[in-house]
């Protein structure tokens, strides 16, 4: 692997992106995340066990991997310290690598019940969990960050204005009840050990570490699809899911970039609201949902299933000037007779497919991309020519040795 690589999803979330992560951190010296909040879900199997990851970048699970939360992120407090208690109870050591940026905006338990209440009437399909309306704070310059819990006595002025101002919306905006000054501020007080264990000036620590050669990951979460300048407004999540988003999110600027690894599926699912050119409505979409358990990390919420589509990709991969490609679920496809690919759309955006044949053999067990069946090799092939990038991975399987890499 190179120096430094950043990993991106390149479709509407849920690439498996966790499980790559995991396998190239095993070589890393650090992973930094940049982006999104704890509607993220990275679901990892390791030595049978599966782990689902929301805020701690999955290096975490690698004993000498540092592990950082840049400025980009929105942070839920509680939900945090879960992931860290359930994670150091099953003996993951948190102490002396693990980091969180002062400049993390803070979830309030006002933006979640604003989240919830809002998307009744806008049907945008949110996770509820307060992550859009902590961007908007942010945007507006009234945030609180992480940086704050220094000193709550300080900091009680001002968040009693936005606690005022948040219930205001709630009850004469959306007829919802307020929620109580003392519940928000306790909540602050009851997570302040976070901020005392791990916070951090982040963009001094990613320096350094640049400056000494160290090996690190920038990990996105969602998928580029989301991206909210980029994706399929207003259908989109609130941070930048794409490359420009690490700049912003970590303070790293581009040239430090050695690899831009873009994960998408073998298809293509969405969870939520929003246009979704090649979704299925048939026994093919039923068999996709079922042979890949597409369900939310996070949500649980079933994923809606549907072709590749490369005419999306292309624009995608420009917009994060993707250097490798790599293919998850690829043995999803293996009980298919035919697979269908969008190349382009018609005049009234409908997708123009390409079919191609299955290989009806099972493909989890294969460790080298000449010993996939050949059907399988020109499937890739296919895509790789289309986009014009090379597939440097393919992964036929949850595990972490379930993978193909090629030379």
């Amino acid at each position: 692997m190179s120096k430094n690589t950043l990993i991106l999803g390149l479709q509407w979330g849920d690439e498996g992106k966790g499980k790559i992560v995991d396998a190239l951190a095993e070589n890393s010296e650090a992973v930094c995340r940049f982006q999104g909040g704890h509607n993220a879900g990275h679901t990892l199997k390791v030595d049978g066990e599966q782990k689902v990851l929301h805020l701690v970048p999955s290096g975490i699970l690698h004993p000498s991997v540092h592990c950082v939360l840049g400025n980009g992120l929105v942070l839920s407090l509680p939900a945090l310290q879960k992931e860290i208690t359930e994670l150091e109870e099953s003996g993951i050591n948190f102490t002396g690598r693990f980091y969180v940026s002062d400049d993390c905006a803070l979830i309030l338990p006002t933006h979640i019940a604003i989240d919830k209440v809002r998307d009744k009437s806008e049907g945008i399909g949110t996770t509820g969990r307060g992550i859009g309306p902590a961007y908007e704070d942010k945007v507006a310059r009234r945030a609180i960050r992480f940086g704050d819990l220094q000193d709550l006595d300080k900091l009680q002025n001002r968040l009693e204005k936005l606690v005022d101002y948040h219930n205001k919306i709630l009850v004469h905006l959306y007829d919802a009840e307020p929620i109580p000054f003392q519940d928000v501020m306790d909540e602050l007080r009851n997570h302040q050990s976070l901020f005392q264990k791990f916070h951090s000036g982040t963009q001094d620590l990613l320096r350094s570490w640049v400056k000494e050669n160290k090996k690190i990951i920038f990990e996105g979460a969602q998928g580029s699809m989301l991206d909210i300048d980029h994706g399929t407004y207003p259908y989109v999540t609130s941070s930048s899911t794409t490359a420009g988003g690490l700049s912003t999110g970590l303070g790293v600027g581009p040239k430090y970039l050695d690899t831009i690894l873009g994960i998408t599926k073998a298809y293509t699912t969405r969870v939520g609201e929003g246009p979704f050119a090649t979704e299925l409505f048939d026994a093919n979409a039923d068999q996709l949902a079922k042979v890949g358990h597409e369900f939310g990390a996070t949500t649980g919420r079933p994923r809606r299933c549907g072709w590749l589509d490369l005419k999306a990709l292309e624009t995608i991969v420009f917009i994060n000037s993707v250097t490798t490609l790599c293919i998850t679920k690829l043995d999803v496809l293996d009980g298919f007779t035919e697979i269908q690919v969008c190349v382009d759309y018609d005049d009234e955006q409908n997708p123009i497919y390409k079919t191609l044949p299955g290989w009806k053999q099972e493909t989890s067990g294969i460790r080298h991309f000449n010993d996939l069946p050949q059907a399988a090799q020109d499937y890739i092939i296919f895509i790789e020519g289309v986009l014009d990038c090379p597939v440097g991975i393919v992964s036929v399987g949850p595990s972490r040795d379930q993978t193909i890499y090629r030379a």
